[in-house]
């Protein structure tokens, strides 16, 4: 049985969903096994799976063909759920060569076939410049969609969720204070299990509620993994080549959730713990609304005889709006996702207009310099692009406008349901839009683009009628 463990915000409703389709949970957090009234073991995972740093999705790290059926098993979340599998995957070992080593704390570096990596000045010894080669380790990998590039260093690891071998380490360590972690140390000597020459031993925080079982399943894994380090290096120059990926022993998926996969996510947490409406909608808009949230649940499951709130679907947008943002005067920048996973700024504008229904008024200043998309009219310093949103809206229109506030034009853009988060605006967009021209002519674009995005396997087929039926209502609203 594939054994999974999970971290972050949306953890209780994963566990919930992972458990209901086959899949044992490992080391559970204390939350989760307070929550549900069983025992979880503390056996390594074959899948570690962790919220996101902007809280936005869920990367699911580890043994390829385990990784394979846990996405599977979750990517069906909901209509707006996303999955991309990861080319520079956690652990992966590339040849690289420094493409940009001035300023800053860090180095970008070449991996070979377009993909960039990070790497950070103080992992390297000795001066880093342009042209310099390095063998490298993918260490923390990045999200298609976030700006980031994956962090890569030339220490060399098979890391495990409860013991990690190095080769930039000696002998046997535990990152366990006190004494549990002298006791994990001296127990490695018991563990019947020769040790790879050259590599150290580090025990995780997790290792510590290991039995003497445990740990030998876990030295015994790390050994595999060194194993396949050292078997796919093996044919490898002696020095670093030109760039390309050496092997890649796990494999990374990444997870996206849209504003309907976050509320159905609610739904299934719901049948463990009591949880508001717009819980998941709300911890991914903040971090510090995290507690905000905990708190409101709390205290609602001590008052209220059932632990309910009234209904599963009053999500509290002024509520949160007007704690975390955005309102009347924020600066939001219009994060336009792509279905293939990358993130395109539409650039920032200033919230002018907010209304507690969930509905906000964008404006942008507009340089002069080419036309606009479709509507096929120049741009000219001093236009104004006038946006409207409206929290879980399919769609949402841009007007443009000259200096003095003549009309060039509406375009719709058509999108999985948007969000309003404190600094960025989210949804991903779905290709087909309505213009509606100066002259009033009316016309439904880029369908074509849609169609040959279902066929690349990037939008669902149900995805897609969903998308062109919301253009087709959006065209017969500005025809009448």
């Amino acid at each position: 049985m594939t054994t999974v463990r999970i971290r972050g915000i949306y953890a209780t409703a994963i566990t919930r969903l992972l458990e209901q389709r086959g899949f044992e949970i490992a080391q559970a957090s204390e939350p989760i096994r307070d929550r549900f009234d069983e025992s979880f073991a503390t056996a390594p995972a074959d899948v570690t799976i962790d919220t996101t740093r902007d809280r936005q999705g869920l990367e699911l790290s580890g043994v390829p063909e385990e990784v394979e059926a846990v996405a599977t098993a979750l990517e069906d979340v909901s209509i707006d759920t996303f999955r991309w599998a990861d080319d520079v995957p956690r652990g992966a070992v590339f040849d690289a060569e420094v493409v940009a080593a001035s300023g800053g704390s860090g180095a970008v570096v070449d991996l070979g076939d377009d993909r960039r990596g990070y790497l950070p000045y103080d992992a390297v010894d000795g001066y880093v410049d342009d042209g310099s080669r390095y063998r490298l380790q993918v260490h923390e990998p990045a999200p298609p969609w976030d700006d980031d590039r994956p962090l890569v260093e030339p220490t060399l690891e098979a890391r495990g969720d409860l013991c990690t071998l190095s080769r930039d380490r000696h002998g046997v360590s535990a990152a366990v204070r006190g004494a549990r972690g002298d006791e994990l140390v001296g127990m490695t000597d018991l563990l019947s299990i020769d040790r790879p020459e050259g590599w150290g031993v580090r025990w995780q925080p997790p290792a510590a509620e290991a039995d003497l079982e445990t740990m030998t399943t876990a030295l015994e894994r790390g050994v595999e993994r060194v194993r396949t380090l050292e078997d796919g290096l093996a044919d490898a120059p002696g020095e670093p080549d030109e760039p390309d990926r050496l092997l890649a022993p796990g494999e990374t998926e990444w997870i996206w959730f849209g504003r309907e996969s976050r509320f159905e996510l609610d739904d299934v947490r719901r049948d463990v713990e009591t949880t508001m409406p717009g819980h998941h909608r709300t911890k991914a808009a903040d971090r510090a609304a995290s507690a905000a949230v905990d708190f409101t649940e709390s205290v609602t499951a001590s008052i209220a005889s059932d632990g309910a709130f009234p209904s599963a679907d009053s999500f509290p947008f002024e509520t949160v709006a007007r704690q975390f943002g955005p309102t009347v005067d924020d600066r939001l920048e219009i994060g336009h996702g792509k279905p293939d996973g990358r993130l395109v700024s539409l650039g920032r504008g200033e919230v002018t207009d907010w209304g507690p229904d969930g509905t906000l008024t964008l404006e942008r200043s507009m340089r002069g310099g080419g036309t606009y998309d479709a509507l096929d009219v120049p741009k000219e310093d001093g236009d104004v692009a006038v946006t409207k949103f409206r929290e879980g809206r399919w769609w949402y229109p841009t007007t443009y406008r000259t200096a003095d506030g003549s009309t060039k034009g509406t375009y719709v853009n058509v999108c999985t349901p948007v969000e309003l988060f404190p600094e960025r605006i989210r949804y991903v967009d779905l290709y087909v839009d309505v213009i509606k021209r100066a002259d009033g002519t009316v016309e439904v674009v880029d369908g074509d683009e849609l169609e040959a995005a279902v066929d690349d396997g990037l939008v669902s087929e149900e995805l897609s009628e969903r998308a062109r039926s919301v253009a087709a209502a959006v065209e017969r609203a500005f025809s009448n």
